[in-house]
């Protein structure tokens, strides 16, 4: 039975392996073909140094085939004219050192056969007779001009000719090649230009590459400074390039930090400045009030006087929500490497919000595995913790429980808080920690801030926070990690 039940997991598992091993190649083809400075700029190396090549020759294509390497050069017309003037008596020997002068040209032409309609032609007259001629089958070519280049049409073919005439013994030499392409011919003899050229440039990849990547290293020292920050610092980039490209793009990043920076600090004044301007009228309001309500007997007022009541209470805990957020995000950077208690912090809050969770018959069930300090400001921890824990009994229902453990992993102190409420639905768990954000079917009031500040509390920390259901049943889960304090 083990047999058949690992015979029958064993496809399953090559095709999971199949799977990886596609989502790999995938990975690793969209790494490839995604956009890249570094590629960019290595391809247009090798480009520009291949465009050279290119043009280098065509060059000497074009220079070759407008006058043709063979009939240009005069030396190798003395040297047939020489040969079939000192010969002239041994026409045995004159015809064999012209017959070996002709394959000398064939072999330094391309590899053509003599009989080859790409093979150069060499015809030798002395006195008037032609007395060498390379192809049998060659009609006489004769050019009208003797030392000139010309165009000769022999049948459907065109050629490139040039005789040399010497006085003595009447002795003229014709070479012609075809009008073609040599390319072969032009690579042999342009191998000083070329070869070194062909050869290198393979081997200008790495080097291309090596020096893109050490050209670039000032911008990456820039990317790594905007990486390693935090989205709420909006302090100018320490990092000042001396190289005139990269000291524009620096000098725009610092100016658009310090115009956000300036901005948030403007709205975060008018929301501190506005809700410090509410408190005071809402106190007056709820001292009215609650006068009121000790003056008169009728029912009907004592309630909707114990309503007003009521809306001052969350009207009052919206303004304290908002200068705890302002509080969040002007942490103060130097506030920071504070060493704490986190249990500490957090059995005292818990001791503060006793008569709340009381009032309903919620249970506190708090514990800890021992000293967690960490790094932080006192007063934007203690915030965050507030509103976990008072967020945790007020969406509990009467007669439920929040437990609060603390412990350590690795090197992160960890705050669960948990209760047995109505939880958040997964698709929301990420959209709560916006500001003002509710969930639409939550019938608890609330101003959607209590979230909002922890994450904003957790971002200054360097801390995470992940939500999740209630392992014990119904509920919601909120884990939050902070960096140990090593000190």
């Amino acid at each position: 039975m083990l047999v058949e039940n690992g015979a029958a997991l064993r496809p399953r598992r090559t095709r999971e392996e199949r799977r990886a091993v596609t989502q790999a190649l995938v990975r690793r083809w969209k790494r490839w073909v995604q956009p890249s400075l570094v590629r960019r700029l290595l391809l247009a190396q090798i480009c520009v140094v291949a465009l050279l090549w290119g043009l280098t020759v065509a060059l000497f294509l074009y220079d070759s085939n407008s006058v043709p390497e063979l009939v240009r050069y005069g030396k190798v017309y003395d040297l047939i004219l020489s040969t079939a003037q000192n010969l002239a008596d041994a026409p045995d020997r004159q015809q064999e050192t012209l017959r070996t002068l002709d394959l000398t040209l064939l072999e330094t032409s391309g590899d053509f056969g003599s009989t080859s309609d790409k093979a150069p032609i060499m015809q030798v007259w002395q006195e008037g007779v032609l007395i060498y001629n390379s192809n049998a089958g060659m009609p006489v070519m004769l050019n009208s001009a003797p030392g000139q280049v010309e165009t000769i049409r022999v049948g459907d073919r065109e050629w490139r000719a040039r005789t040399m005439t010497s006085p003595l013994l009447d002795t003229r030499v014709m070479l012609a090649e075809p009008k073609i392409w040599r390319f072969n011919f032009t690579i042999e003899n342009r191998s000083y230009y070329l070869l070194p050229l062909v050869i290198s440039l393979p081997f200008l990849v790495f080097p291309a590459w090596l020096s893109v990547l050490l050209a670039l290293r000032p911008w990456r020292q820039v990317t790594q400074e905007t990486a390693a920050r935090g989205p709420a610092d909006l302090t100018p980039l320490s990092f000042e390039p001396k190289h005139k490209e990269l000291r524009p793009l620096v000098r725009s990043i610092n100016d658009l930090l310090r115009s956000v920076r300036d901005r948030a600090a403007r709205e975060r004044g008018l929301i501190a400045d506005a809700a410090n301007e509410l408190r005071t009228p809402l106190d007056a309001m709820r001292v009215n009030v609650e006068a009121l309500k000790e003056q008169t007997d009728d029912a009907g007022q004592r309630e909707l006087m114990a309503n007003l009541l009521r809306s001052n209470d969350r009207a009052s805990r919206l303004v304290g929500q908002l200068q705890q957020l302002m509080r969040s995000d002007e942490i103060p950077q130097d506030a920071l490497p504070t060493v704490l208690a986190l249990d500490g912090l957090v059995q005292d809050r818990i001791s503060l919000v006793e008569g709340l969770a009381g009032a309903r018959g919620v249970v506190l069930d708090f514990s800890s595995e021992g000293a967690t300090p960490v790094f932080g400001e006192r007063e934007s921890l203690i915030s965050m913790i507030s509103n976990l824990v008072e967020n945790a009994i007020k969406y509990s229902p009467d007669g439920g429980t929040v437990t609060v453990r603390i412990a350590r992993e690795g090197r992160s102190a960890v705050l669960r808080v948990t209760d047995q409420g109505p939880g958040i639905p997964p698709a929301l768990r990420e959209r709560v920690f916006d500001r003002f954000f509710r969930n639409p079917d939550q019938t608890q009031s609330g101003s959607g801030l209590g979230l909002a500040i922890v994450k904003s509390v957790l971002e200054q920390h360097k801390g995470r926070i992940e939500l999740d259901v209630n392992p014990k049943g119904n509920g919601l889960q909120v884990t939050v990690w902070l960096p140990l304090s090593t000190a």
